[in-house]
């Protein structure tokens, strides 16, 4: 019998539980899947409802519209990275080693995970760095910081920084450098697949030269 991870989500995200269903967890799958292939922009509750063999209702009963659908897939990815990154550090004790693999965890090509059956982080992880911003650059940001959507975004940020004290408890910018590595992390991935004369990467090295960047920048930040 396979375990699977258990990401805990903002129960206001959705209407009804997706974990608890056949259909919250294709909701979830197929949505996966189309926002990969079409975009957000382009991704419907129809066209969902359609891929899932279901009615638009059935949708709608579990989320009130596809931008709560979003911030949902994104902090589900934001909270199974945050369990990866306490997962592959447990056993370290050296703080720069530590950091050292959070970089590389942060920066690297994500493989689809077993033990979640009904989510591809691979795909999520492709998402993330095309679609991710829109979750939060809304203008009613301010509202849903309030009702606690990015807060396993803040909790992996959180994470890191303590990581980036445990290497020098006199740094003054912890949660300023730690959201600096996770967006550039994404961002130069994608300024490399699509404005490639933003970035200093060829593709065929992308992880090593992101990661050797991010390495840079934040141990000669931290010094």
């Amino acid at each position: 019998m396979r375990l699977e991870v258990q990401i805990k989500m903002n129960p206001t995200l959705s209407l009804r539980d997706p974990e608890q269903s056949e259909l919250g967890k294709n909701i979830i799958k197929f949505s996966i899947q189309l926002i990969n292939q079409n975009g957000f922009e382009a991704f419907t509750f129809k066209k969902l409802a359609e891929a899932i063999g279901t009615t638009e209702a059935g949708v709608y009963r579990y989320f009130e519209n596809k931008h709560k659908l979003l911030v949902y897939i994104i902090s589900w990815y934001w909270g199974w990275l945050e369990f990866q990154l306490i997962f592959q550090t447990k056993n370290i004790k050296d703080p720069v080693t530590k950091l050292k693999q959070v970089i590389v965890l942060l920066a690297s090509t994500v493989e689809d995970d077993i033990m979640t059956g009904h989510v591809d982080e691979s795909l999520l992880h492709q998402i993330l760095i095309s679609e991710g911003s829109k979750a939060y650059l809304t203008k009613h940001v301010g509202e849903d910081n309030k009702q606690q959507y990015f807060k396993p975004y803040k909790d992996l940020c959180n994470a890191v920084g303590e990581i980036i004290l445990e290497c020098n408890p006199a740094y003054k910018y912890p949660h300023s450098l730690a959201s600096t590595i996770i967006e550039s992390a994404h961002l130069q991935n994608f300024f490399m697949h699509n404005l490639p004369s933003l970035t200093d990467f060829n593709k065929s090295k992308k992880e090593t030269q992101i990661i050797n960047f991010l390495n840079d920048l934040v141990f000669k930040s931290i010094r």
